[in-house]
């Protein structure tokens, strides 16, 4: 039997625990990692920010596009995400892994490659987890973050004139999701976009320290995250389009798919960029852009001044 042909029912559970948590370095931040009924991770402000999000096959992502790499920090990479927006550096990310008894233990080794390979670009670990039994294979995962002595930087915290800026990719995992439901595989970078995003996490911190009022990641799409600021704080925002960044290469895919990039950029989620509001006199972090200004409660989103007509965001059981 070849290696690749063994399944997780034929590994078992704690050798395939073993499998993919032994010779991993933890960072300083885990004080104890896996091995025990749970982890104990520092949390130097006090205060732990935590946030949780579950991917499902079928759902947020499949197979036959992604390799499980690329669902291992997909998977760690959406959760961080709202740590940084949340104004936090992340510190710990734990796991819990659902499949049938009959998944090739090599799709999970390589998952849990992806995972650790994400959760290092974010300067943390995986300080532990669960392993279990399902119709089909499930991902759900915690993330972990401290504050540094902030306060946390929350949705609802925009005012009348303040700037919208945005740090990060906007488009490129819809225009990647699109070209994968034609059938292609290339151009690699816009497919990988969709496959693994890649959240600016440090940008977070940066905001909270330059005086960021409200934050959020675009995970549903940029016009319907900004009617979650919109909404919690009260004001409107306008969106310029004039301001945004269409990428030359998002264009030429458009243009071969006959769609307009700029309903990816605009309504487009999954690339985790970080949008936030800032006051108007505040000098914008490295690797931010304006790209629009709150405005007067009940004008709602708007595009250049106008009610746009792009139905914007996902939205689950719709």
């Amino acid at each position: 039997m070849s290696p690749n042909d063994v399944t997780v029912a034929e590994t078992g559970e704690f050798e395939l625990i073993r499998a993919v948590t032994e010779g991993r370095r933890q960072p300083p931040g885990t004080l104890l990692g896996p091995g025990d009924d749970a982890a104990v991770v520092a949390a130097p402000d006090g205060r732990v920010v935590a946030s949780t999000d579950v991917l499902v096959q079928g759902v947020h992502f499949r197979l036959d596009w992604s390799a499980p790499e690329h669902v291992g920090r997909k998977a760690v990479a959406v959760n961080l995400a709202d740590i940084a927006a949340m104004g936090a550096t992340p510190t710990s990310v734990l796991v819990g892994i659902a499949c049938p008894p009959d998944t090739p233990r090599e799709v999970i080794t390589a998952l849990v490659d992806g995972m650790w390979a994400e959760a290092e670009r974010a300067g943390v670990g995986v300080s532990g987890g669960d392993m279990v039994r399902a119709d089909q294979l499930v991902i759900s995962v915690t993330a972990l973050g401290d504050l540094g002595d902030r306060e946390p930087v929350t949705r609802s915290g925009a005012r009348p004139g303040d700037v919208v800026a945005v740090c990060g990719k906007l488009g490129w995992a819809a225009a990647g999701l699109a070209v994968l439901g034609r059938g292609f595989r290339s151009p690699v970078g816009v497919v990988n976009a969709q496959r693994a995003p890649e959240p600016p996490y440090e940008a977070g911190p940066r905001a909270a320290l330059a005086g960021a009022t409200a934050m959020i990641d675009v995970s549903d799409g940029l016009l319907a995250d900004l009617g979650h600021i919109a909404e919690a704080s009260g004001v409107g925002i306008d969106v310029r389009t004039a301001d945004l960044d269409v990428p030359a290469r998002l264009t030429e895919v458009g243009a071969a798919l006959g769609a307009d990039p700029l309903d990816w950029v605009l309504t487009g989620g999954e690339d985790h960029a970080l949008v936030a509001t800032f006051p108007s006199f505040a000098e914008l972090p490295e690797g931010w852009r304006t790209i629009g200004v709150a405005t007067m409660p009940d004008s709602g989103i708007t595009v250049d001044g106008k009610p746009s007509a792009r139905e914007g965001g996902w939205t689950h059981w719709r």
